[in-house]
C-alpha cells in the first residue's frame, strides 16, 4: 500500500509567487504540523512559491526532512490578464479540459505536468510522501485519481486542506482527511 498526502497551502498575503502566509496562514501551518502527528512522512515536495513552502516548513523542520521544492507544482495560471468574469472562466476550463485562455493553461496542460509529480512519488519504495501545492492545481491532480473532483470540489476546498491517495492492489482511493 502506497500512501500520498497531498496539501493546499495555508492562507497566503496573495496569489503571486513571492506572497507569504498570514498571521492566520503561520497559526494553521502550526495546526498542520499538528494534524501529522502520528502519520510516517518520509519526503516532503513542494511548489516553490513561498506560501506554499511556509505551509509545511513546522512539519519539515520538526521531523528534520528537507523540502525539495518541484517546478511543476506551481499554480496554474489560468490567463496572462485579471479576468472580471474569472470564476466562470475557471468553471469553464474544468468542463473544457482543452480550454486555453490567453496566457494561461488548460486543464490537460496542467495536469500532464502535475500528474507525473504523483506517479513519481508512488512508484517509489521509501514511504509516504507530501505533496504541497495551489487548490486548482491539486484538483486537476485529484481528478486524475478520482473522476469526481471537479469545479465544485475546488470551490469546496480550504486553506489548509490535505487529501490522501492511496494505492493498494492496483486500486486508488482520494480522502478528504481535513476537517
Amino acid at each position: 500500500m502506497r500512501q500520498l498526502y497531498i496539501v493546499r497551502h495555508c492562507c497566503a498575503e496573495g496569489q503571486e509567487p513571492e506572497a507569504s502566509l498570514t498571521a492566520e496562514g503561520q497559526v494553521q501551518a502550526k495546526k498542520l504540523l499538528s494534524f501529522f502527528a502520528g502519520i510516517k512522512v518520509d519526503q516532503i515536495i513542494s511548489s516553490p512559491y513561498v506560501r506554499a513552502i511556509e505551509s509545511i516548513r513546522p512539519l519539515a523542520e520538526e521531523r528534520n526532512i528537507s523540502i525539495t521544492t518541484d517546478q511543476r507544482l506551481i499554480e496554474r495560471r489560468l490567463c496572462g490578464r485579471k479576468l472580471p468574469d474569472w470564476l466562470e472562466r475557471l468553471q469553464e476550463t474544468f468542463e473544457d479540459p482543452d480550454l486555453c485562455l490567453e496566457g494561461g493553461e488548460s486543464s490537460r496542460a496542467a495536469m500532464k505536468r502535475v500528474v507525473p509529480v504523483a506517479e513519481e512519488l508512488l512508484c517509489r519504495e521509501d514511504g509516504n510522501s507530501v505533496i504541497v501545492s495551489h487548490g486548482n492545481l491539486i484538483t486537476l491532480l485529484l481528478k486524475h485519481f478520482d473522476e469526481r473532483f471537479g469545479f465544485e470540489e475546488w470551490k469546496k476546498m480550504s486553506n489548509p486542506d490535505v487529501f490522501r491517495i492511496t494505492v493498494s492492489g492496483g486500486e486508488q482511493k482520494v480522502e478528504r482527511l481535513w476537517k
